[in-house]
C-alpha cells in the first residue's frame, strides 16, 4: 500500500491511501507492549520447557532436537505469527494489538525478520533500555527495530464494519468518463462508508467537472455516477 499522506495527531498516524481512505494508526505505548512481550516469553519458555522434557528422554539426539525448536521458537514464533495471524502474536493478540507497516499495509516477512533481529539491539545494556529510550524520543514510540523496518505496533480493537454508504438515485456523468476515471468513481462509491463526510466533499470537488458539482451533493451524485456505471437502476 502506497502512502499519499501522513500527519500525526499525539500518538495517532493518520495515513491516507491511494484510493483516499483516511487511516488512523494509535500507536501503542510501552506498557502494552510490555504486557504482550510477558504473555509471549510465558509462551516460548513453556514450549522450551516441553521440548526440553522431550529432548532429555532422546539422549544425544535430544540436544539437536532442543537447539532447533530453541531456534524456532524463540525466532521464529513471533516473525510467523506477525506475518501469518495478521500482525499478531498471541500475546499482541490478548492486549489487543497489532504490528503494521508504517504506511497502514500489514506487516510483511522481511519488516517483521528484521524488527525482530533487532531487538538484541534494543535490549542493550539489559532490559530493553535502548529501546525504551529509542520510543520516548519518536513519535509514535517505536523502537530501533521499527524504525529500521519501517513498522509500527499499534492498538488494534475488535473489528466493526460500517454500514456501506447507499444511494438509490442514477446519474450519467456529464462528460464521458475514461476507463480509470469509471474505476476511481466506483472504487470512491464502493469505499465511501470509510470516508469522513469532509474526504468525500473533497473528492467529490476534484471530480466536479464529471459530475457537474462538488461538496456534499457532489459526493452524494458520484455515487449515483457510480450506479449508472454499474448498471443499477
Amino acid at each position: 500500500m502506497s502512502e499519499r499522506g501522513v500527519r500525526s495527531l499525539d500518538t495517532v498516524r493518520e495515513v491516507y491511501t491511494p484510493e483516499g481512505v483516511a487511516l488512523r494508526l494509535p500507536a501503542a505505548g510501552p506498557v502494552p507492549r510490555a504486557l504482550a512481550w510477558l504473555i509471549d516469553s510465558t509462551v516460548r519458555f513453556s514450549l522450551l520447557f516441553l521440548v526440553g522434557m522431550i529432548a532429555a528422554l532422546l539422549n544425544r539426539v535430544g540436544m539437536g532436537v532442543y537447539l532447533i525448536a530453541y531456534f524456532v521458537i524463540f525466532w521464529g514464533y513471533p516473525i510467523l505469527f506477525e506475518v501469518l495471524w495478521d500482525g499478531q502474536t498471541l500475546g499482541k493478540r490478548a492486549m489487543s494489538l497489532r504490528v503494521i507497516s508504517d504506511d497502514g499495509a500489514p506487516v510483511g516477512w522481511l519488516a517483521s525478520i528484521v524488527r525482530n533481529l533487532l531487538r538484541t539491539v534494543d535490549f542493550l545494556p539489559f532490559g530493553y533500555a535502548t529501546g525504551l529510550v529509542a520510543g520516548f524520543f519518536d513519535p509514535w514510540g517505536r523502537r530501533l527495530g521499527d524504525m529500521v523496518a519501517r513498522t509500527m505496533v499499534v492498538h488494534a480493537p475488535a473489528t466493526t464494519h460500517a454500514p456501506r454508504v447507499q444511494v438509490e438515485g442514477v446519474f450519467a456523468p456529464v462528460q464521458p468518463l475514461r476507463p480509470q476515471e469509471q474505476a476511481a468513481v466506483i472504487a470512491f462509491a464502493d469505499r465511501a462508508s470509510q470516508l469522513t463526510q469532509s474526504r468525500r466533499e473533497e473528492l467529490a470537488d476534484i471530480a466536479a467537472p464529471a459530475v457537474g458539482i462538488g461538496g456534499a451533493l457532489g459526493a452524494l451524485r458520484l455515487q449515483g455516477v457510480a450506479n449508472w456505471l454499474l448498471g443499477r437502476q
